[in-house]
């Protein structure tokens, strides 16, 4: 029976272990047993792994290839992913796939890569995905594509994943935008200062929430206990409780950890905490339990929202809220500035995808209004999750496509309980991996979110971030290239690396503009145009917070348009072919253009193209090629949208129109041949 992976409570993922944060995790029921038999368990179903691992290589080889050893490896790996044991299944999965001569089936490679996927290990997901997309292309479904598209994000492979969703997506008939008809718009750059915090373990901390005037509560599978220590199967860590720290007065560091509540702390799961404004009412996630853990109708021990209140300094008994279910999981609470509202998460039916946000209005006497789904321009058909609300954004994550890998920062501006798209927060918040639970401050300056992301000390660990004031502009003035004069009114268009606009402005009357906020170190495109002017374009790189300035000199169309003997011709950059060729170059698109956009300009204008060769090869043979070649440029200007009535004619005259000694017999350099080597455009009628 295919399990419902519902991404969402990286609340709990105990290592949210890129594209791994969800409910699931906590929903396994055999993740809790009473201690001693999950000891018990352990030590019993890690056996064999543990005498496979103390083999060597060739050992190893060998046993798996004696007969009937495969097909109980198999048979075993899939027993440890129907528990979603998946560290384990990854490991035999590996075994069987490398070592073994086993068929690299559909099912095989499928349950290989969701074991890496789930366990956090994009290199070896995206290997056995790969492997599966090439094998198997035909029988790829979406949501494996999904996961492949995100481990090739999750390992740098930015440009094969947009390469791919586009082939796959063309081959679907489905729309290039995200699936669901939603897009992805992201936050102009800014500069953010973020730094990994010193109370990081090797476990996972993530989930982070001010508290009071410097403390900082946040969910950690670090376990203190000095005699005992429970874990859970996802990634073999153990479970999860809240701690408070302290912060500095820059809030860039946390110290002086410590267990929040034993009232709180259970020895199940607790995580994604919030905070009534009177910091007396606290909401935070929890397993589904009583006397013992319980389940819904499909066995699945599902999440909750508690809550609990601070009399005489002690909290309370956590009781939890009546829009939980026994049926499908409730978490990641947020209660906004004023303490009317309370945000969360659920894949309770009804929504939009596999978790959706969702807002209660808190009444009086403990009581709740009904769940209102927060709608598209929040829920998209994939999960979003970690709401934080302030007085006018709502900041949460998600793995919808586009993004730059596995869960995405994402903000939504609000007012009157309207929301906004929501946007990509961009780099440095986001990375390749999971970037999730961010909250901010007040002044909206500084905060904390989580992230999996490289360079770590865990498997998910807190950071600090704070705004710096960005200096990184592209500022410059754009002048008649002539005259030197400033030409004023000039649309001036700022691309990206990956050749997207993000920028357009019109110059000041002095001719002036400037591009402010953009990231430091970064290559840009600058494309001005002008009625009237050849298109321009400029390749700029800012530089470490600081302004950028450019000289934008641009040229008239009428610039090209000369007189030669008597006879107007339209002189643009030499033309070339390459040998014994008459395709048409890139380079010489380039010049071409320039040819459409004065006819374009003047449209009155009549020319004839004539094409001239050196005197290399037999004379037959070059006016031959150079016939093809001015035909070749005819219907490239016409291809452009010129009317073919505007082109008198294009003919090639081979090497009998010379510009100078260089014919046939005579020696001459590369250099004297290549002059003769020409196209030429002259105007019959303006």
């Amino acid at each position: 029976m295919k399990k419902l992976i519902i991404y969402s409570i990286a609340l709990l993922s105990i290592g949210l272990h890129a594209q791994t944060v969800t409910f699931s995790q906590f929903e396994d029921g055999e993740l809790y047993r009473e201690v001693e038999e999950t000891r018990s368990s352990y030590s019993v179903q890690t056996a064999l792994l543990k005498q496979l691992e103390g083999l060597s290589n060739k050992a190893l080889t060998r046993f798996v290839r004696k007969k009937g050893i495969t097909e109980k490896l198999i048979k075993q790996a899939d027993e440890y992913f129907e528990k979603m044991w998946y560290a384990e299944a990854a490991r035999v999965y590996d075994i069987v796939l490398e070592k073994s001569e086993a068929e690299h089936t559909f099912d095989l490679l499928s349950k290989a890569g969701d074991s890496h996927y789930y366990s956090g290990n994009m290199e070896k997901a995206y290997k056995w995905y790969h492997e599966l997309y090439e094998t198997y292309k035909e029988k790829i479904t979406e949501e494996k594509f999904f996961k492949y598209a995100h481990a090739l994000k999750g390992t740098g492979r930015y440009r094969r994943a947009a390469k791919l969703t586009k082939l796959f997506r063309q081959k679907r008939n489905e729309p290039l935008n995200e699936l669901g008809g939603t897009t992805t718009t992201w936050s102009k750059a800014r500069l953010v200062e973020v730094k990994n915090l010193a109370i990081n373990t090797k476990y996972s901390e993530f989930s982070p929430m001010f508290h009071k005037d410097s403390d900082v509560v946040f969910a950690s599978s670090l376990d203190s206990s000095f005699l005992t220590t429970r874990r859970y199967r996802w990634n073999n860590q153990p479970f999860l409780d809240l701690y408070v720290a302290k912060a500095d007065e820059e809030n860039a560091d946390l110290s002086k950890v410590k267990k929040f509540s034993s009232k709180i702390n259970t020895k199940y799961h607790e995580a994604s905490v919030s905070f009534s404004p009177d910091q007396k009412t606290i909401y935070f996630t929890r397993n589904n339990y009583g006397k013992k853990l319980k389940r819904g109708k499909n066995g699945v021990n599902h999440l909750k929202i508690y809550q609990s209140r601070l009399v005489d300094g002690e909290w309370t008994k956590a009781v939890e809220l009546p829009f939980n279910s026994e049926d499908y999981s409730t978490g990641h609470p947020s209660v906004s500035p004023d303490g009317k509202k309370l945000y969360f998460v659920s894949d309770r039916p009804g929504g939009f995808g596999g978790t959706d946000v969702y807002v209660v209005d808190i009444l009086d006497r403990g009581t709740f209004s009904e769940p209102k789904n927060l709608g598209r321009t929040v829920n998209t058909s994939k999960k979003e999750m970690f709401p934080y609300i302030t007085k006018n954004a709502l900041y949460f994550s998600s793995d919808r496509t586009m993004g730059l890998g596995g869960l995405d920062i994402y903000k939504s501006d609000h007012a009157d309980g309207v929301f906004s798209v929501g946007i990509n927060m961009g780099e440095p918040i986001n990375s390749n991996r999971d970037d999730f639970s961010y909250i901010i401050d007040e002044g909206e300056e500084k905060g904390y979110f989580a992230s999996n992301r490289k360079g770590g000390k865990g498997d998910d660990d807190i950071y600090s971030f704070k705004s710096i004031l960005n200096l990184n502009a592209i500022s410059g003035n754009v002048l008649d290239e002539v005259s030197g004069e400033p030409i004023p009114d000039a649309e001036v268009l700022l691309f990206d690396k990956d050749a997207i606009q993000i920028g357009q402005i019109n110059t000041e009357p002095d001719g002036s503009f400037i591009f402010k906020n953009l990231a430091p170190v970064s290559k840009y495109v600058l494309k001005t145009v002008k009625k009237g002017y050849f298109d321009s374009s400029a390749a700029i790189n800012t530089k470490e917070n600081e302004d950028v300035s450019v000289l934008l000199p641009i040229k008239q169309l009428k610039e090209i348009i000369a007189e030669d003997k008597g006879v107007l011709k339209l002189e643009v950059e030499t033309i070339y072919f390459d040998f014994d060729r008459f395709n048409i170059k890139p380079q010489a698109a380039q010049e071409l253009d320039k040819l459409v956009a004065v006819m374009t300009e003047y449209p009155e204008m009549v020319i004839k193209i004539e094409s001239h060769t050196d005197a290399i090869g037999s004379k037959a043979y070059n006016k031959y090629l150079s016939d093809k070649r001015a035909k070749s440029t005819r219907d490239y200007i016409i291809a452009h949208g010129i009317d073919p009535g505007r082109i008198q004619s294009a003919i090639g005259y081979g090497e009998e129109q010379p510009l100078n000694n260089c014919s046939d017999n005579t020696r001459c350099s590369k250099a004297k041949h290549r002059e003769n080597r020409r196209s030429e455009f002259i105007i019959v009628k303006m």
